[in-house]
């Protein structure tokens, strides 16, 4: 990893949240507040504790009551775009404490060293522990990867949630997807757009609380079959 510069761009972290009240004060409270400039939790309908301890924990929090990942995601964009203060940086972060937000100087290390527009975090090159991904997840990433190179020329060898990109880049995107797509549907943009993209790696652990996609035979199979549909629709 190459060396970071003196940190000079505006930080800001999206974390789209449904029931997450076990793990989201873990996650605000491990954000380096020496890099992100504010924390946006996009609570997608919650029925338990999320906002609450969210905002105990610091954060901005949202409500998105339509479900989904990618509606979540949408409406942090869209707060931060009607800002008055400048964002230059968005980092994407799951609120599970699946990932490791310290990694977060990592994640945003290319696009301060001006290596990248784009940074994946890559659990394939990490290390996981075990039982974090499941053989569906695994099986998954692995096809969805290999169909990205070979319809749109892009090595990748994660969806990961955990990931950064300038706003700018990120606008230029027009991100659509309000669910299971919107991972892909970014990589897919980026390499028609010719945004420059690099993963690099990060760790991954057990999520706390129970998974609505991964966990349910109906949340892998809807996941599955979104992000497919989604490599087809762009080609």
């Amino acid at each position: 990893m190459s060396k970071i510069q003196p940190l000079s761009k505006t930080v800001r972290v999206i974390i789209p949240a449904l029931n997450e009240e076990g793990s989201i004060a873990k996650v605000i409270n491990e954000v380096p507040k020496s890099i992100a400039k504010e924390i946006i939790v996009c609570d997608n309908g919650s029925i338990d504790n999320t906002s609450k301890e969210a905002i105990k924990a610091g954060a901005t929090v949202l409500v998105e009551n339509e479900k989904g990942y990618g509606a979540s995601c949408l409406k942090g964009i869209d707060y931060v775009n009607n800002l008055k203060e400048k964002t230059d940086i968005i980092v994407f972060l799951d609120g599970d404490y699946s990932d490791y937000p310290e990694e977060m100087k990592n994640v945003i290390a290319p696009i301060l060293n001006h290596s990248a527009d784009m940074v994946i975090g890559s659990r394939a090159l990490g290390l996981k522990e075990r039982g974090s991904l499941t053989p569906q997840q695994v099986f998954g990433n692995w096809l969805a990867t290999k169909m990205l190179y070979a319809f749109y020329g892009v090595k990748f060898t994660d969806l990961g949630p955990f990931r950064a990109i300038t706003l700018q880049a990120l606008n230029s995107l027009n991100m659509q997807d309000r669910n299971y797509g919107w991972t892909v549907e970014m990589q897919i943009k980026a390499a028609k757009q010719k945004i420059r993209s690099v993963e690099v790696p990060v760790n991954y652990r057990k999520r706390i609380g129970f998974s609505k996609v991964s966990g349910t035979v109906k949340g892998t199979i809807m996941a599955g079959y979104k992000i497919i549909l989604t490599l087809f629709k762009y080609l």
